[in-house]
């Protein structure tokens, strides 16, 4: 606890001596920030090959060059973001000065996960850095290797008392949260979610949750089934089916199931070869206790293909079951493996039922050549984020937010969207002194005259470029010598 105390309190102090505040500053440490990952490339990669078997290719398209073009568009963008935004103003405010001014929260927490440890823990640390704030950074200990490397790479690059790391377990993490921060961003699961919430709620500090779900996706009759499945295999199979935004499970009508199955078959071998645990670009579950819990799902079902396991290096095959039920076990909870389950529905409208009537998910997938279907579904469901005829790719518009809502999390990030979640919007309006007369209608004794005048200065549209600021002038004068 004291420990924690220590880390804390020296990111606080370090807050309160402003040197996170200029804007020079924080494009200094994302320039650093840059510099590392560029630096320390190999052994990025290698930590995350020892962790969850990437070979260098998907390691750096899945989490360096993520992390790179998050970077390079916050070091480019950050003096606009920054910048004050005006408002528009009413009639008594014409005169002032009103704008929202971003302002850093102060410390906050950024805990990462273990199925994507680099890209999930950086991406949340540069939009905190460059809001101009304090953090504490907590890489999970799932992904021992990578854990272990940011630890060691960020007091080399970066101010060590402004963004410490934290290592360590459940039982780090749970003193870790008893301390009190500004905002905290945790990557992971409901369960997990909850807790970090309740801990978060004894300070009243913000959270940001990124957690998961069950994101259906609906494949229509209507569709170039070949193209759908292609796109649906890459983002369901990749690292291993563990990814927070994969495609849970199929929606589809009866007739296409087969076709469905073949094509996904035949993608498969396109991807991995013949032999897909020799393939170098598939990877294995993360450790023994998650290969159980995948496994355990594969009980009872009916294997269209795959179904093969070896616990010893935690492989399972990339797996496709048919005829799933709704009330079965492999849909009760999120899969975070490479098991698909196929589920018949009739109609586009039983589908949107039965997504209706779970938990919101994290992203939500369609895929039509009816592009007012799409529109459909989108418009009668709700989910964090929706792609429509693709998987996962909307996660990489940073224009976009990232993020959930209900059981699959709250708040986003990405891109701008990360520099505003750590920001507070401060509502800026600075007069002057000068015509007090005009401030006569909101000072006692009330009268119905004064009334009036509020409500035409208040509630009234006119068009600033036509009436001029000096008719609005004229008019204050007016309406204080009427209401004297």
């Amino acid at each position: 606890m004291e420990k924690m105390q220590q880390v804390v309190g020296r990111a606080r102090a370090a807050f309160r001596s402003g040197r996170s505040r200029p804007l020079e500053f924080r494009i200094q440490q994302l320039k650093a920030l840059q510099r590392m990952v560029q630096e320390k490339e190999k052994e990025i990669l290698a930590a995350l090959k020892a962790d969850l078997n990437k070979c260098g290719y998907n390691a750096y398209s899945h989490e360096i060059l993520g992390v790179l073009g998050e970077l390079a568009l916050t070091i480019e963008k950050l003096p606009s973001w920054a910048a004050p935004q005006p408002v528009k103003k009413n009639l008594l405010t014409m005169r002032d000065e009103a704008y929202i001014g971003y302002e850093p929260l102060g410390v906050v927490l950024v805990i990462g996960a273990w199925n994507y440890p680099f890209v999930l823990v950086m991406q949340p640390l540069i939009g905190a850095i460059a809001a101009g704030n304090a953090v504490v950074v907590k890489p999970s200990e799932v992904s021992e290797n990578t854990a272990r490397l940011v630890a060691e790479l960020l007091p080399q690059y970066l101010d060590k008392e402004l963004y410490p790391v934290v290592t360590g377990g459940v039982p780090e993490t749970t003193e870790l949260l008893t301390q009190r921060f500004d905002h905290i961003l945790y990557t992971g699961n409901t369960a997990v979610g909850k807790i970090v919430m309740a801990a978060a709620a004894k300070h009243l500090t913000p959270v940001t949750l990124e957690l998961g779900g069950k994101s259906p996706c609906y494949i229509d009759k209507d569709c170039d089934l070949a193209v759908a499945c292609r796109r649906i295999t890459w983002g369901k199979y990749m690292n291993c089916g563990q990814t927070c935004i994969a495609p849970d499970y199929i929606l589809c009508d009866p007739s296409i199931q087969s076709k469905v199955v073949e094509n996904i078959k035949a993608t498969l071998k396109e991807f991995y070869g013949e032999d897909v645990k020799s393939s170098p670009d598939y990877e294995r579950i993360v450790n023994q206790r998650h290969f159980k819990r995948v496994k355990s799902l594969l009980e009872g079902q009916k294997i269209a293909h795959g179904g093969e396991t070896d616990e010893a290096s935690c492989f399972i095959a990339p797996t496709i079951l048919t005829d799933v039920s709704p009330e079965s076990k492999v849909m009760e909870e999120e899969i975070f493996g490479p098991v698909l389950p196929i589920v018949p529905v009739k109609s586009v409208e039983e589908a949107i039922e039965l997504i209706n009537g779970r938990e919101k998910p994290l992203a939500l997938y369609v895929f039509s050549n009816n592009k007012q279907l799409i529109k459909r579904v989108i418009s009668e469901t709700s989910s964090g984020g929706v792609t429509g005829n693709d998987v996962i790719m909307h996660f990489f518009l940073s224009t976009l937010p990232f993020g959930g809502v209900g059981h699959s999390g709250m708040g986003a990030y990405h891109g701008k969207h990360s520099f505003e979640t750590f920001s507070h919007r401060r509502a800026c309006l600075i007069k002057d002194l000068k015509m007090e007369s005009t401030n006569k209608m909101r000072y006692p004794p009330g009268s119905q005259k004064k009334v009036d005048w509020a409500k035409f200065f208040l509630l009234k549209r006119f068009n600033k470029a036509r009436i001029g600021l000096f008719v609005l002038a004229l008019l204050g004068v007016v309406a204080a010598v009427m209401i004297k």
